[in-house]
């Protein structure tokens, strides 16, 4: 028995509702299956920018006024982008929940953009990129984004370039959003301590009466990737380094598998295998981290760290090394449970957090039309077998299907 309930307007916005007692606060927000991706050449970085732009007015209120309207009563008023989804949401006591859907639905809905506000963004988005540009552990991410999905919408930096950003102006917002958005792949998604009863109440109060946007979603399919390796000289005094290649898209049936396997090999657990190899049995490296995300059409493996520059080329053999054990021998029964009880103990501690709860709600419900509950999940961990891993490992760690990305200093 499912523990959530969906309801769906007249105009195609649906709502998806789980109520948690044991709590005052209600977590909500609307989750847009538009992205990055989603932006033509010349729009690189406008879904961003648009989110930004959403705090700074609508017909009926100025930017202060948006960010002191939950603040003032202790809530979070919050937003960001993906490659693939805009997410406006905010967290209040249970009993401003209205005033949280109103004002959500306010920024969603009606921006109006002011020219002022647009060139005073225009310098934060700026900083941000510079900011971003300076840290090579979170440069290095977007860059080898571009390496692997090179020449595709995937491949660009969601921040947009100095360039793109320093030409947007007011019409091309409004542009993005009707080119985009699109009333029956959007949800309103609400965690916490408060009844159906009275988010369809409210829902039928602000939501209902919002017009039916039918924008088409037109994604162009990544295909013909090609390994690169690239070095990149930069200022610093620890070399990065970046090893991954295209994986699984959001509804591949290996992907709950996969994901397990890049868990063992460098999910957060501190005995992960990279961590075990790396850090603790040489010192080479602080962190290292294994990662896997999932696109509707296509989906990116990669590894990161930083080490000594004199490491480099040995800690790459090493995280190699550690690949190919994981293709040449399946996982002992013991090994095997122990990533199952790790993985699905992990997955039950994220579900405590009930924003991060109520984000993934809507995001599922859009991807995959259906939310599954923790204790499915569980099953199909508990079914995998070490046979079914090492064949996923034998083709997603092939060394020739992958790229390679480093910073090295001047």
């Amino acid at each position: 028995m499912r523990d959530y309930e969906i309801y769906t307007l007249g105009n195609g916005i649906r709502i998806v509702h789980k109520e948690v007692k044991t709590t005052k606060i209600v977590h909500c927000g609307f989750v847009l299956n538009i992205g990055s991706r989603d932006e033509k050449d010349d729009q690189q970085g406008l879904a961003h920018f648009w989110e930004h732009m959403a705090f700074k007015g609508t017909s009926k209120r100025k930017a202060f006024h948006i960010i002191n309207r939950l603040e003032s009563v202790g809530g979070e008023l919050n937003a960001y982008t993906t490659k693939e989804k805009i997410c406006f949401y905010a967290s209040v006591l249970d009993n401003y929940f209205e005033k949280a859907l109103e004002l959500l639905t306010d920024i969603t809905f009606d921006s109006v953009f002011p020219e002022k506000q647009i060139e005073k963004e225009r310098g934060v988005i700026l900083e941000e990129m510079a900011m971003y540009h300076d840290a090579p552990e979170d440069a290095i991410q977007d860059e080898f984004d571009n390496l692997v999905f090179k020449g595709h919408p995937l491949g660009n930096n969601i921040l947009g370039t100095a360039e793109s950003v320093r030409s947007f102006q007011k019409q091309d917002f409004k542009q993005f959003i009707s080119e985009n958005i699109n009333t029956s792949q959007l949800i309103f998604s609400v965690v916490g301590n408060i009844s159906l009863k009275k988010v369809k109440k409210y829902a039928e109060k602000y939501l209902a009466q919002l017009p039916a946007y039918q924008a088409t979603l037109d994604r162009k399919p990544f295909a013909n990737y090609r390994t690169g390796c690239l070095t990149n000289k930069r200022a610093l005094t620890q070399s990065q380094c970046a090893i991954g290649r295209p994986a699984y898209k959001l509804q591949d049936e290996r992907r709950l598998p996969f994901f397990m396997l890049t868990n063992i090999l460098g999910g957060p657990g501190l005995n992960s295998r990279l961590n075990m190899a790396l850090r603790e049995k040489y010192g080479f490296v602080y962190s290292i981290e294994a990662n896997y995300s999932a696109y509707s059409d296509t989906g990116l493996f990669s590894i990161f760290f930083g080490t000594d520059p004199q490491q480099l080329d040995r800690s790459i053999r090493i995280v190699l090394k550690e690949l190919q054990k994981l293709k040449e021998k399946p996982l002992g029964s013991l090994q095997l449970h122990r990533a199952k009880e790790q993985l699905m103990g992990q997955l039950a501690m994220s579900e405590e957090n009930n924003t991060s709860l109520m984000l993934m709600m809507g995001k599922s419900l859009l991807d995959l039309d259906a939310i599954p509950s923790l204790e499915s999940i569980f099953e199909k961990i508990r079914a995998t077998s070490a046979k079914e891993l090492q064949s996923i490992a034998e083709e997603m760690f092939d060394e020739n299907q992958l790229s390679f990305l480093t910073y090295i200093p001047r």
